[in-house]
């Protein structure tokens, strides 16, 4: 068989060669790093026998999907150790996630995280074993009988699902595990050498609250063990940057309690963040040519049946009565935008029409999913919603990138681009039109191009309502999270009849684009405190300089220095308690406040402070006026966007 490799060149084997057989053909160390190939476009087992001339990719932990196989098999490794030291431990599913895998399970008896120890060496004894993960295909009866005679209900109930889809049933073994699984798998269990075990938790089966609770155990595996101590150090660094941590120790907001689960309290000091935040970002709308509107929190069931929320989002929506009529508070803020649009007629003249709001929402999310800032029930999204012509999307859609970059690059954020795109295998379950989707998805990624933007296309990841451009946003230790989005709508104009009068004096549906470049204030923030480890710009700090009187007998020239700087526009307080300066120094270092200006007897007596920079320590002493400058330069507000 003649098999070709990427980079076109090709060679003869004999027909029933393995990938791992080829790799080594290659050389001794591909084949050592190889977990698996991709044949003529699907992915293989590396003990698979290749039959037929293809083209062949060998895939290692670089790879995404060797990422993957290594932590999926490692989800089989621990699964099966569970089983063992828990007999009667019935399997759920064990996916891959980001940097690592998880496995739901319903264990007997089991005692927590105090288990991890035996578990992990049960997984160590099984890796050096280097026992073999073995596909088996059989057919649905087959995996029904012996998943029965396992007694793995959860299996059966998957296997119920697939039954008539045709699909080849493959199961894998290792030892005496089974588990129903699509594969591929790595070719042993000596692949799996640098594994953690990280942390417990519960978790429906299938997310379903009505279903019974699982145990999920959540690990990590790596190629080498450098990268697994790499990736364990930003875990720990991660834990110390968390902003459900730092945010209540540095006064910023509160959650939880009797304030009900998922709602943030914004506290005085995080009020001050989130105003400068907001006030930056109208004022760069307001540049940019967007109109400022507000909409109200609650509205007519109907307006959400119309918009199609209803049906498709009702089970994340509150509702409640007014008048004997249901209303619904608000999930999203696009119908409120889409009255404002229709307030009255528009012309081509008028496009585009840019109109933007930091509108709050309330969204119905599990207990299980509330994660501090970043995923709760209450917040607030910067919305914006553009209504144009077919000849504008393009450049409208430049337009938003440029500004989403904007405030990702004021942050020193790095960023990835993707581009969600229609499932052309089923594209029955999309509005609008394939042809319609093809040219709007073709103008998304020829705005991207014309902006030398690199980007991902993903086909199927669309929402049903139309393609969209995701920017993931990169922070200071490489996690990526979502970022701003930039939504194609071909649903809300038709379910609202939206259009504008051209110029040949008849009507014509407009082109609609949902964006957001927070995505929500509230994950923003979140993202900024990680990102900062609580060490926020100056501008931002709800504290921005700090004045210390190093005895009583300064506190009054302190209280004159904390006038001059409150007038130079800079967010201050004069600390002058008996404590000694430099316990509040580390105090004001633990508060994160960028700026100190320490007072003693000789700097009252010539005009003068000693400056301390947060993060970098004394400055030493300067006339007032230098500090001040120093001072104001740090907290500048960014310049709008061109």
């Amino acid at each position: 068989m003649r098999i070709v490799f990427p980079d076109s060149s090709s060679k003869e084997f004999e027909a029933g060669t393995t990938g791992l057989e080829i790799a080594s053909d290659i050389s001794r160390g591909l084949a050592k790093q190889a977990l698996l190939v991709r044949f003529n476009g699907r992915l293989l087992d590396l003990e698979e026998p290749l039959e037929e001339d293809g083209n062949l990719e060998i895939l290692t932990f670089q790879e995404d999907e060797g990422r993957d196989a290594l932590r999926h098999s490692c989800a089989h490794l621990m699964a099966g150790a569970v089983q063992k030291l828990f007999p009667g431990t019935i399997l759920g599913i064990g996916p891959s996630i980001e940097d690592g895998f998880y496995y739901d399970m319903q264990i007997p008896d089991f005692p927590g995280i105090s288990a991890f120890e035996a578990i992990s060496a049960e997984m160590e004894r099984q890796v050096k074993e280097d026992i073999p993960f073995i596909r088996i295909e059989m057919d649905c009866d087959e995996a029904v009988e012996l998943f029965r005679s396992r007694g793995e209900d959860y299996k059966l109930e998957l296997l119920e699902e697939i039954r008539d889809k045709g699909e080849v049933i493959s199961v894998y073994r290792h030892g005496d595990f089974v588990d129903l699984c699509r594969g591929p798998h790595v070719p042993s269990t000596g692949y799996l050498r640098h594994f953690r075990l990280l942390s417990t938790a519960g978790a429906y089966w299938r997310g379903d609250e009505n279903n019974p609770m699982l145990t999920r155990i959540y690990g990590t595996v790596f190629d080498t063990a450098k990268h697994l101590q790499q990736h364990l150090d930003m875990l720990e660094e991660a834990r110390k940057r968390d902003h459900r941590k730092l945010g209540p120790e540095l006064g910023l907001f509160a959650m939880g309690g009797d304030g009900g689960p998922g709602l943030a309290y914004w506290l005085p000091a995080g009020t001050v963040v989130r105003e400068e935040l907001e006030d930056l970002w109208k004022k760069a709308h307001v540049k940019a040519g967007y109109q400022l509107v507000r909409t109200p929190h609650i509205a007519p069931v109907e307006l959400w049946k119309t918009s199609g929320h209803n049906d498709y989002y009702r089970e994340n929506m509150y509702f409640l009565e007014v008048d004997k009529g249901e209303y619904a508070l608000k999930p999203m803020n696009c119908p409120g935008h889409i009255i404002i649009y229709k307030n009255s007629r528009r012309s081509y003249r008028e496009l585009p029409i840019r109109l933007a709001e930091l509108g709050v929402v309330y969204r119905y999310e599990k207990s299980g999913v509330l994660h501090g800032l970043m995923r709760v029930r209450g917040f607030t999204v910067d919305d914006g919603h553009i209504f144009c012509s077919e000849d504008q999307i393009v450049d409208e859609i430049k337009g938003v990138v440029r500004f989403a970059l904007y405030f990702l690059r004021i942050f020193d954020f790095g960023y990835r681009i993707e581009l969600s795109m229609m499932d052309r295998e089923n594209t029955g379950k999309y509005a609008g039109i394939p042809d319609e989707w093809e040219k709007v998805e073709a103008a998304l990624g020829r705005a991207l191009e014309d902006m030398g933007e690199e980007y991902t296309p993903v086909p199927g990841e669309a929402v049903f309502y139309g393609p969209k451009i995701d920017i993931k946003l990169r922070d200071a230790l490489g996690r990526y999270w979502q970022g701003p989005t930039i939504q194609f709508d071909f649903n809300i104009p038709q379910r609202f009849n939206l259009t504008y009068v051209g110029d040949d004096g008849r009507e014509h549906r407009v082109y609609m684009v949902h964006r957001a470049l927070f995505g929500s204030v509230e994950r923003f923030i979140g993202n900024l405190i990680e990102h900062y480890a609580g060490n926020l710009p100056g501008w931002l700090a709800p504290r921005q300089a700090v004045i210390l009187p190093i005895t009583e007998s300064q506190l009054g020239r302190a209280e004159e220095i904390g006038r001059i700087v409150s007038e130079a526009g800079l967010r201050n307080y004069v600390d002058g308690r008996s404590e000694t300066v430099g316990y509040r120094i580390r105090e004001a270092e633990t508060g994160k406040v960028p700026y100190m200006l320490i007072v003693g007897e000789r700097e009252a007596a010539s005009g003068e402070v000693s400056l301390r920079v947060h993060g970098e320590g004394d400055r030493g002493t300067m006339p007032l006026e230098e500090a001040l400058e120093i001072v104001m330069a740090g907290c500048r507000r960014p310049e709008l966007p061109e």
